[in-house]
């Protein structure tokens, strides 16, 4: 169930204008008519992109007699981040191994450049 939920909010962020949306409300709820504002979109237009993100968990919509504020909703974006965490730590131990290996070979050449210093001073 959890993937369903991923899929469904990895669509949603798939969009740059649903991500600015979220962006906007993390600021705080905001009326359709005030995220409209910076977009180039129809009221009609963000009302889509607001559904998507309320399938998707992402923001819910309340009723105060004619506002209708919209609200982040930080479930559904911790589980992404959450995920996402998990491969951030899989590539943050690969690339810390790397470094451990690079770093052996690093050291390696400079033993072996200081032996073949202390050959060639032995050779004069």
């Amino acid at each position: 169930m959890a993937a369903d939920h991923l899929s469904v909010t990895f669509a949603a962020l798939a969009d740059p204008t649903r991500r600015a949306i979220l962006a906007r409300l993390a600021q705080g709820e905001a009326s359709v008519t005030e995220l409209a504002k910076p977009f180039e979109l129809s009221l009609p237009g963000v009302s889509k992109h607001l559904k998507v993100l309320q399938r998707a968990g992402l923001i819910t919509q309340s009723r105060n007699a004619q506002w209708r504020p919209c609200r982040l909703e930080g479930g559904r974006l911790k589980e992404a981040s959450e995920w996402v965490g998990e491969y951030r730590r899989f590539w943050d131990e690969s690339f810390e191994r790397l470094d451990e290996v690079l770093q052996d070979l690093i050291q390696k050449e400079k033993n072996s450049d200081d032996h073949q210093g202390d050959q060639d001073h032995a050779e004069n």
